[in-house]
Formats: structure tokens, sequence, C-alpha cells
């Protein structure tokens, strides 16, 4: 797939949350890189570039005290490459881009990969 068709996608995945969902993020940038890099995956506790999907790099809403300001903004990256091969049609790619737009908001918001998975597993 080509990067401008993942980061449309990206896009609508985005646009198709709920609205007060959106108006409450702030200070985040969404990006797509192919690969992630050695210091990513080493950050993230995985051993292999072709298990993560997507990385929240920030300071979670729950952890930002009144000194959180001029800072800059937290990232969350989408991995193409790793969803790709993933997924196995274009409907699994736009399906897996959203579990993980949702999934690396949670933790823009300061829910844990723990509660996370409690939740997913419901």
């Amino acid at each position: 797939m080509e990067r401008a068709e993942f980061e449309s996608l990206v896009e609508q995945a985005l646009s198709a949350l709920p609205q007060e969902l959106q108006e409450s993020i702030e200070n985040v940038a969404v990006v797509v890189e192919d690969w992630p890099s050695r210091s990513q995956l080493r950050d993230a506790g995985i051993g292999r570039r072709e298990g993560l999907l997507g990385l929240y790099e920030g300071i979670p809403h729950t952890e930002r005290g009144v000194n959180y300001n001029l800072v800059a903004p937290d990232r969350i990256t989408l991995f193409q490459r790793p969803i790709e091969l993933f997924c196995r049609s274009r409907e699994e790619v736009v399906e897996e881009i959203g579990r993980v737009v949702r999934h690396e908001l949670a933790h823009h918001f300061g829910i844990s990969d723990a509660t996370l998975d409690e939740i997913e597993g419901e």
C-alpha cells in the first residue's frame, strides 16, 4: 500500500472517533513510519520489528501536572509495514489501523496495557 493511502486511512480512523474524544486529544502528533527504530523496540520491550504495530511516546494525561506546558507534542506512531504484514487484506488493514489508533490513544489518556487487555478480553 502506498504511504499516502495508509496515512489517509489513519486520518479516517481519527475522524471516526467520537467527537468528545477528538476534542480531548491535545498536544499529540500522529505519524506513520515504515518500521520501528531499535530504540523504540527496546523501550517497548519488543524483540522483533514485526511485533510492534504502534507506539505512544509522551506524558499521559494522568501524569500531567500543573507544570505541564511548553512541551513537545506527544507522539503516536503507526508502523505501516508491520501492520501490513499482520493483515491479509485491505479491509483488515483498515480495521487494524483503527484498533491501533484507539489503543495508542488509550495510552495517551493513561490507560495501561493490562487494563486494555482486560477491556479487549471482555
